[in-house]
């Protein structure tokens, strides 16, 4: 799954959305006009590059070029000529803000990743000597990526066969993800370092496989909760919501996963290195 998130990652990339590329989204409700009617509506006044999607029975969520105020009115008065509509939101956002957003999401994912190794190698720095804190650093941070991957692989999926885009609020999904991600470690790298100080003659091999043990149960359980709430916000939020939803989803699930079996396997590859 990881080996194919990022086959997907380097060969589609991620389809980007107004909030970063900069453009306009128009979001309408109407019962009377037609997805295709919609688009060349738009082409006649002019627009180019327009994508025109469905959101819900009878919502369109339309993306074009940035435009202004009085080019907005003109659009949405051309529209009810053809029939009843409501407008549910409207964004435009230049260019320069666009790239500027990117380049800070990029910087705050980055800080993160920097800060929660710090934080480990502090906490967790008396652990006996049996293992250097930057090896337990380096276990939850590639745990971490592990987890950010394969949502990164399924928007690019996404995107290339569903035109789904990436915007902020999947940024912060990405933050979420990584700050759920981390606390589940941290309880498994806990109960690690309470069984190696105990020193009951166990090798740290047999202290991990007896912490992950001890802390499994724990992790389906609150893993499992956090999921069946993602999940309902997921059915029941509505569309602007599903995005957000989903990426959770699948980094939890992921989360669960990479605690038990990336994080501390890698403890036990580097604790004599």
């Amino acid at each position: 799954m990881m080996a194919g998130s990022l086959a997907f990652f380097l060969i589609y990339g991620l389809n980007l959305g107004t909030d970063f590329t900069g453009g306009a989204l128009l979001e309408l409700r109407t019962e009377n006009l037609e997805l295709r009617t919609i688009r060349e509506s738009l082409e006649n006044s002019g627009i180019q590059n327009v994508v025109v999607s469905r959101t819900g029975d009878n919502g369109f969520l339309i993306k074009m070029q940035e435009i202004s105020e009085e080019k907005h009115q003109e659009i949405l008065a051309e529209l009810r000529k053809m029939g009843e509509l409501e407008e549910k939101r409207f964004d435009s956002i230049g260019s320069t803000i666009g790239a500027e957003l990117k380049r800070k999401s990029i910087i705050a994912i980055i800080i993160a990743l920097i800060a929660i190794s710090v934080y480990l190698a502090v906490v967790f720095s008396k652990i006996g000597g049996a293992v250097s804190p930057f090896a337990l650093a380096l276990g939850a941070i590639i745990a971490l990526i592990h987890d950010l991957l394969l949502p990164i692989g399924v928007f690019a999926w996404l995107g290339e066969f569903k035109g789904v885009a990436v915007d902020a609020p999947l940024i912060a999904a990405a933050l979420a993800i990584l700050g759920y991600s981390i606390n589940d470690t941290v309880v498994v790298y806990d109960r690690i370092r309470e069984n190696v100080l105990k020193k009951s003659g166990e090798s740290f091999n047999q202290a991990v496989h007896k912490s992950v043990k001890q802390t499994l149960v724990r992790s389906i359980s609150t893993s499992l909760t956090t999921l069946f709430a993602v999940i309902a916000i997921y059915i029941f939020g509505g569309p602007t919501l599903k995005n957000f939803s989903l990426a959770l989803i699948i980094g939890i699930a992921s989360g669960a996963y990479s605690s038990i079996f990336v994080a501390s396997p890698i403890l036990m590859l580097f604790h004599k290195k």
